[in-house]
């Protein structure tokens, strides 16, 4: 059955540290549901310097149509040692074949208070229903200092994974597997400027690869998703929506029936081009927008600002 949906702003904020970031949308098949998979933030933590981007659950919203969506906690059973560990910007796609979920997600050990000085791996899991968890391996891939992966068939039928690789100009590299549990790294990708959260999908006769620049999503485009075009930007100027006045970040598209939806998230109240300490909780806050995505001329384009209704679908 179709839903129409007309997206809130902001679509979601977390209720307990508010600092829902870098979400994953999929549909659970077993729950029937719309799951929101995203890095647990803690905006209202004490402690010092980055510590609170650190030590990071997985956080769970579920929505059954995608209007209204609620907190339902963090996922456990991902432990791979002991203590209070870092898990940062899953992404989950669901393998037709084997009816299994596959999980890859940034990995860091302990709290770390500074960005730099510590190894950031992939860790791979997988689950029947998206809330039970089985550790398969920590990825060996160009460098330990690997984040933000995302996973899309290339027409051969290959497996490409693009990441964010730190040791190697923050550039996106990409490796390929043919089962989802072996992979092979395959090189860079896009190295023209740093930038993060590379999502690669399918429109309208294209494969599309956005990628967090901390300016808004650089856009490139794609015949074989192999090599890639420059192709402009989105979510690069404020919008007028609550909390959407500022860039938008680490981004999930999801694509139904020749359209699609970005999921991104927004810094509300923090000022352009000012990181410093983020010692305050309104620079540290987040929240979960949506938009649609088109097409115009083989250039995509969104506009944010626009109502527009959507068919979501299981």
């Amino acid at each position: 059955m179709s839903d129409i949906f007309i997206p809130s702003a902001p679509l979601f904020r977390d209720p307990v540290y508010d600092g829902a970031a870098d979400p994953t949308v999929i549909w659970n098949h077993v729950a029937k549901e719309w799951w929101m998979v995203y890095t647990n933030r803690r905006a209202t933590a004490e402690g010092p310097k980055v510590a609170w981007v650190h030590g990071t659950d997985l956080g769970v919203a579920t929505s059954p149509d995608g209007r209204n969506w609620l907190y339902r906690g963090t996922l456990a059973g991902l432990e791979i040692e002991w203590g209070r560990n870092t898990f940062w910007a899953p992404e989950i796609v669901f393998h037709e074949e084997t009816q299994t979920y596959h999980m890859y997600v940034s990995y860091i050990r302990g709290v770390p208070v500074d960005w730099p000085g510590h190894a950031r791996r992939i860790v791979h899991y997988t689950s029947p229903d998206l809330l039970n968890w089985t550790y398969r391996s920590v990825l060996e891939l160009s460098s330990d200092r690997v984040i933000d992966a995302c996973i899309h068939r290339l027409p051969d039928g290959r497996f490409r994974m693009w990441y964010k690789d730190e040791a190697n100009g923050s550039h996106t590299y990409a490796a390929d597997s043919t089962d989802l549990y072996h992979w092979e790294v395959a090189g860079p990708v896009l190295t023209d400027r740093p930038h993060e959260g590379p999502n690669v999908f399918e429109l309208q006769g294209y494969y599309w690869m956005i990628v967090d620049e901390w300016r808004g999503q650089g856009v490139y485009r794609s015949n074989d998703g192999v090599a890639w075009e420059r192709n402009g930007m989105i979510l690069d100027q404020p919008g007028t929506r609550p909390d959407d006045g500022t860039i938008g970040l680490h981004a999930d598209v999801v694509v139904q029936d020749g359209y699609a939806v970005i999921f991104y998230f927004t810094h509300p109240e923090r000022v352009p081009g000012q990181m410093g300490s983020l010692s305050s909780y309104a620079d540290r806050r987040s929240s979960i927008q949506a938009a649609r995505l088109d097409v115009a001329d083989g250039v995509l384009v969104c506009d944010r600002n626009q109502a527009f209704e959507w068919n979501l679908k299981g």
